[in-house]
This record gives structure tokens, sequence and C-alpha cells, in this order.
């Protein structure tokens, strides 16, 4: 370990925010602006599942909708604009209170980083079937982002898995790209806004399947085609496609959480408001947010978990 290394373990930070989404970015604007020595460690994926949306036009300030990329680059500048450090390691582990309410993250590349107050704003991934050939099979016609691998399947076939607002925008999507969508949803109508479900009902291209179970995958080095059980009729269904894009739900990161961290039975951080069940841990974002899961809930919860830490802060005497 470098010299230059050994300092910056020593270096004590009033708050470590880690991820690097809404909740995250929102966090680091509010630290910097009450002038709370902090640094955000964005992982792997900075901006989260936002950066992979197409067009947000439901967030606030955009009257004619924004790319999530680009909604998430303007996050970014202007928590950097008021001096947040952004570096894009991840976390992998949490030392809770080293030092009595100190505590302590392990990076990726095994540095340490010590802090008085957590943020931890590390999203949520996609959920995927659990079928068997499926991993085998993720970025050989199964994906979770149309925005990102749509343009390979131009002109052909494919299949949109999930009946919310993620699954409805997937279809629309690839439907300028491709020759036919299907849309498969398990329920027996939509969950997406009104406003969505207008908006696929009117396009030719796809075409959707109410009470559809997606079953098994057929194909070897790339899919070739999926079987589906209509729950309804108790019938089954080949669909011969060469793409499937899956948009049904969502798994929070909250890996890193285990076992100090109180999580609820679907491994969502429990919080009251951001507050965890541990002093100077707080959580915001989609890794506690079960039921809205939306740009600006979670923006909002970081506005409200770095108020709190600030709050955390001056009650302490360190």
């Amino acid at each position: 370990m470098s010299n230059r290394e050994r300092e910056r373990e020593r270096e004590i930070f009033d708050c470590i925010i880690i991820g690097g989404g809404p909740a995250g970015y929102t966090a680091a604007i509010y630290l910097a602006r009450a002038e709370i020595k902090h640094i955000i460690f964005t992982g792997l994926k900075p901006g989260g599942q936002l950066i992979s949306t197409n067009k947000v036009e439901n967030y606030p300030g955009f009257p004619n909708g924004i790319s999530g990329y680009k909604l998430m680059e303007s996050f970014k500048a202007q928590s950097e604009r008021f001096g947040t450090k952004v570096k894009d390691n991840s976390v992998v582990k949490i030392n809770f209170n080293i030092i009595k309410t100190l505590h302590e993250v392990i990076l990726d590349n095994s540095l340490k980083r010590k802090t008085k107050a957590v943020i931890i704003a590390t999203g949520a991934s996609p959920r995927y079937l659990n079928l068997e050939n499926e991993n085998k099979l993720i970025g050989k016609g199964i994906s979770t982002c149309a925005n990102c691998d749509g343009f390979f399947f131009k002109g052909k076939k494919v299949a949109v898995i999930g009946g919310g607002d993620k699954a409805a925008e997937e279809s629309i999507y690839l439907s300028n790209l491709c020759k036919k969508v299907y849309l498969i949803i398990r329920d027996k109508k939509m969950k997406a806004s009104k406003i969505m479900q207008k908006k696929v009902l009117n396009i030719k291209k796809v075409e959707i399947f109410y009470a559809h179970k997606v079953i098994k995958i057929i194909g070897v080095k790339k899919i070739k085609a999926i079987f589906c059980k209509n729950i309804k009729h108790n019938n089954n269904y080949l669909f011969k496609v060469e793409a499937m894009f899956l948009a049904i739900g969502q798994i929070p990161n909250s890996l890193i959480c285990k076992p100090n961290i109180k999580l609820d039975k679907y491994g969502y951080i429990i919080t009251k408001y951001t507050i965890t069940n541990i002093p100077g841990i707080f959580a915001a974002g989609d890794v506690q947010d079960s039921k809205y899961r939306q740009a600006i809930t979670s923006a909002g919860s970081g506005c409200m978990s770095a108020i709190e830490v600030e709050k955390y802060l001056q009650e302490r005497i360190y």
C-alpha cells in the first residue's frame, strides 16, 4: 500500500454515499450545499437503472421529456459543481461501529474508508424469470434493456415480458425497430399507467397477450422461441422470437446490508423516513422503496436522507 493510500484510509468523512442514482446524487447535492464532507461511490452502473430509460416523460421540469442518461448526467454535474467527489468504485462491505459510532466501508479494490454516516442508495436490479436456459442466453437474445439492445433485433420479431410502465415503454421503443412485438402479461390486465396503456394499444406492431406465463426458453446459442402457458384457458402457445426483453420488476441491491441492517421479507431496507436500525446508517431510493419506485421519489428520499445526516451529525460531538 502506498503512502497516499494509507493517508486516504486514515481520512474520516462525515458521510459516504453508496450508489449513484437519483437518490445518491440528490443526497450529494444537499450534503455539498451544507458543507458536509462527503464522497459518493457510484459502483459499476453510475446513474442506476434510469440510464437505460430511453425517455423520461414524468420528471418535473422537462415538458418535452429527457433521456434517462442525460437526466443522470445533469444530476452528477450539479452535485460536482457544489464540490462532491464522485468515484466509480463499488462498496463490497460495511463494517459498522468500528470505533464507537464510526463506520468503515471496504471498496472493490480492498481499500477502506472511514465515515461518521453512510447513505445507502444502491437501488435495485432487474428481476429475471429463473428458468432453465435463461442465464446462458443473457446477452444472446435475453435483455433487460430495449434501449441498449433493441438495435440488434431491427426488423425481427421480439417479446416483452411484463405489464407495468417499464414493459409498456420497452414495447413502444421496440415497435420503432422491430417487425413485431409480443407483449406478454401474466395478469389479466396491464398495470401500466393509463397514458402508457393508450400508447401501447394504439401501436399495430404490438400484440398483447394477457394471462400468459413464460414456462420455457428455447435456444442453444441464441433464442429461437419462448413457450408460454395461457393461465386462463390452460393451453400452451409458442412464440417464435429472436429476443426477449424482461420488464418484470426489480430486486433491491441490499446484499451489503446483511445481516446487520434490518430488511423486509423481499430484501428492501426497513426505514423510518430514511433512518435504519443502526445509528448513522441511512437508506434512500429503490433499495428501501418497494411501493413507488419512481425517479422523483428516489430523489426526494435522497434529499430526506441528507437532511437526516446533517441532523445526526449536529446532535453528536466527534
